[in-house]
C-alpha cells in the first residue's frame, strides 16, 4: 500500500470534499496517512477566501517536499481553480487540478505517480462553466462528526467573494441522495451530521432548475433519517426563512445552533457588499429564533475592512454587533481578491485599522460567548464526546454548540450524554457533570 497525506485548508466543505476524494484513491492502492508519515503522495485542499490561505498553500508544499523529496504534491480547491497557473510555479508542484477535475484524480493521477514523462502538464483546470458536475461528498473517521455536503457553488455575486468564480453556479444532489448518503454515514457509527454547501440554503437547483428546497430537505431528513441529531453549517439570513426557523425549533434531530452571515452591521457597507438583505432583517430573525428557541447558540460571520468602511461606519457594525443577542464571532479581515467589485471601491482600509478593528470584535466575541456560557449554567444539555483528551478531560458539544470538559472515560468516546453545566473553567469552556450514562 501506498500512503497518501491530505491537507485541508478552509471551509467544512473542504473536508468533506477532502475525505471522499481520499477514499476514490483507495483503488490505486493509497492508504490514508498523517502528513508526518513521509507519504509518496501530499494533496493540499486549497481555500482562497483570504490572502492568508494563499500564503499557506506555498508554505504547506515546502513541509510536503522536507519531509518526502519524492514524493508527488497534488494541489486543489478553490485557489487551484482561480489562480491555477501562479500554483503550477510553486516549486514542488507537480500537478494542479481545477474545480472539477479533482474529482477525476483517480484517472488523472497515475502518470505522474511514475515520474517517467518530464512532460506532462502541471496544469489541469478548465474554466469554471455554468454545467459543472455535482460531486456528492462526506467526510469519514476525519472528526467525531460528518461533514456532509449538500450543494456547491453560489449564484450571490457578493462584492468581496470569488466563490462562484472558484465553484461555479448553485447545484445541489437531490433529496433521495443525500437521504441515502445519510444511511451510507450511518452505517460508519456517526452520531452527528453536520450538512454543508457553498450557500446551503439555496439548495434544490438541479440542472440549472429549481426542483427542490431547503426546507424540503430538512423535512425530509427530520422524518425518514436514522442520524440521531444533525446541524446546519451554515445559512444565509434571507434564506432562513420563519417557516423553516419554526420547524427547526420543534424538530427532534436538527439542533439549536446558527450561524448566520452578517458581515457587516452598517446598511450602507451591506449596499457596496452586495448583500440581499439589510441588517433590519437580521434584527428579525435573530429576534424570531430567539422567541422560539432561547438557548439556541447564534454565530455570526462578519468582514472588517471591507473598502468604503469608514471609522463611523465600523462603529455602527460594533454597535449593532454588541446589540444582538448572539453567541459568538466569526471575524475576517477583508482581503482584496481580483475579478471583485470591491477592488474599484473606495476608500480602502490600511492593515493596521483592519488589525485594529478585527482585535476589537474577537474581544467582543469572548464576551459574547462568554455571557451564553454562563447563560447555560446549572442547566443541562446532551454532549457528543470526541476521541481527544487532554489533563484528564475529555470534551465535547452539547447540542446547542456549548463546548464542555468532563473527566475522561474511554467508554463514552462517540456517545451522547446527558450533562450538567456546573462552571467555566480557565480554558473558557464549560465544566459538566456526566448525569445518568446513556448507551447512545
Amino acid at each position: 500500500m501506498r500512503k497518501v497525506a491530505f491537507y485541508t485548508l478552509g471551509c467544512k466543505l473542504n473536508f468533506a470534499e477532502s475525505s471522499s476524494i481520499a477514499r476514490s484513491l483507495e483503488p490505486l492502492g493509497f492508504m490514508r496517512a498523517d502528513f508526518q508519515d513521509s507519504p509518496d503522495l501530499f494533496v493540499i485542499n486549497t481555500c482562497s477566501v483570504t490572502e492568508q490561505a494563499d500564503k499557506k498553500c506555498k508554505k504547506v508544499v515546502r513541509e510536503a517536499k522536507k519531509i518526502n523529496p519524492a514524493s508527488t504534491v497534488v494541489i486543489i480547491g478553490c485557489y487551484a481553480q482561480l489562480k491555477p497557473e501562479e500554483i503550477a510555479s510553486i516549486p514542488g508542484v507537480d500537478l494542479v487540478l481545477g474545480a472539477n477535475e479533482k474529482f477525476q484524480m483517480p484517472t488523472l493521477l497515475p502518470p505522474y505517480l511514475s515520474r517517467q514523462d518530464k512532460d506532462l502538464p502541471k496544469l489541469i483546470a478548465t474554466e469554471i462553466r455554468y454545467d459543472l458536475d455535482y460531486h456528492a461528498s462526506y467526510s469519514v473517521n476525519d472528526r467525531t462528526r460528518t461533514f456532509l455536503k449538500v450543494q456547491d457553488g453560489c449564484d450571490y455575486p457578493c462584492s468581496y467573494c470569488t466563490i462562484p468564480l472558484a465553484r461555479g453556479q448553485s447545484r445541489s444532489d437531490s433529496i433521495a441522495k443525500v437521504l441515502t448518503l445519510i444511511e451510507e454515514v450511518a452505517a460508519n457509527g456517526v452520531k452527528e451530521i453536520v450538512l454543508t454547501g457553498v450557500n446551503i440554503g439555496d439548495f434544490g437547483i438541479q440542472q440549472g432548475k429549481r426542483v427542490e428546497t431547503f426546507f424540503d430537505l430538512v423535512r425530509a431528513i427530520d422524518a425518514e433519517s436514522s442520524i440521531e441529531r444533525f446541524r446546519i453549517s451554515s445559512i444565509e439570513p434571507n434564506l432562513l426563512t420563519s417557516e423553516l426557523i419554526q420547524f427547526l425549533a420543534s424538530s427532534t434531530r436538527f439542533v439549536p445552533h446558527f450561524h448566520i452571515p452578517l458581515q457587516s452591521g452598517s446598511n450602507s457597507i451591506l449596499r457596496l457588499m452586495k448583500r440581499r438583505y439589510q441588517r433590519e432583517l437580521y434584527i428579525d430573525r435573530v429576534t424570531q429564533i430567539r422567541s422560539v428557541m432561547p438557548n439556541a447558540c447564534i454565530g455570526v460571520d462578519v468582514i472588517v475592512g471591507h473598502p468604503g468602511e469608514t471609522p463611523q461606519l465600523f462603529l455602527e457594525t460594533y454597535e449593532f454587533l454588541n446589540s444582538l443577542d448572539i453567541s459568538y464571532l466569526h471575524v475576517f479581515p477583508y482581503s482584496e481578491r481580483a475579478n471583485t467589485y470591491a477592488v474599484d471601491i473606495q476608500p480602502k482600509v490600511d492593515g493596521m485599522q483592519k488589525a485594529e478593528r478585527s482585535k476589537m470584535l474577537h474581544i467582543l466575541s469572548e464576551k459574547k460567548r462568554h455571557a451564553f456560557y454562563m447563560s447555560q449554567l446549572r442547566l443541562t444539555g446532551s454532549v457528543l464526546f470526541e476521541e481527544s483528551s487532554e489533563n484528564g478531560l475529555m470534551e465535547g458539544f452539547s447540542e446547542n454548540y456549548v463546548r464542555v470538559a468532563v473527566p475522561y472515560d474511554p467508554l463514552q468516546i462517540n456517545t451522547i450524554q446527558p450533562v450538567r453545566y456546573k462552571s467555566i473553567l480557565e480554558t473558557g469552556h464549560v465544566q459538566g457533570e456526566v448525569l445518568i450514562v446513556a448507551s447512545r
